[in-house]
């Protein structure tokens, strides 16, 4: 019932999910990331060849993006990495994350990227419940490494 306060089933509230074009729908969107916007690294984002984001918009409102960065490698071509996914917490568990997932990979094959491909902790089962619902196969455990600067 979305936020309590709309009757309507959320199937018929008005969905869309677009890719982001400029700072100000980025800026709009930042309740979904981890932190703050900066203008200038909104602007170096957008301005960067295979950086993309899509955002959910419900009835106007973001509430849910998934951001993706096209790899490429001279012996494999072009994979798409599925880098972050957020839902608002008021829309979760109704299928927006996966349709965002969707929506990256119908994009990432439209780019003619052989693959699309996501990092994922073992322990977060919201996460992996979403990509396998939207069709991702497990591909085995693996570990991150990180390098942290700074």
């Amino acid at each position: 019932m979305g936020n309590g306060t709309d009757p309507r089933p959320e199937s018929s509230r008005a969905t869309r999910i677009r890719r982001a074009t400029t700072v100000a729908e980025l800026t709009a969107a930042e309740h979904l990331y981890d932190g703050p916007t900066r203008p200038e690294w909104a602007e170096r984002f957008l301005a960067a060849p295979g950086h993309l984001m899509l955002i959910a918009y419900v009835d106007g409102a973001p509430a849910g993006m998934v951001s993706g960065i096209e790899m490429h490698h001279p012996d494999k071509g072009t994979e798409m990495c599925l880098y972050e996914l957020s839902v608002d917490e008021e829309y979760r568990r109704r299928g927006l994350g996966r349709a965002l997932t969707q929506a990256l990979a119908s994009y990432a094959r439209e780019l003619g990227c052989y693959d699309m491909w996501v990092g994922v902790e073992l322990d977060n089962d919201a996460a992996l419940a979403t990509y396998r619902s939207a069709q991702a196969k497990d591909d085995g455990e693996f570990a991150m490494l990180t390098w942290t600067f700074g």
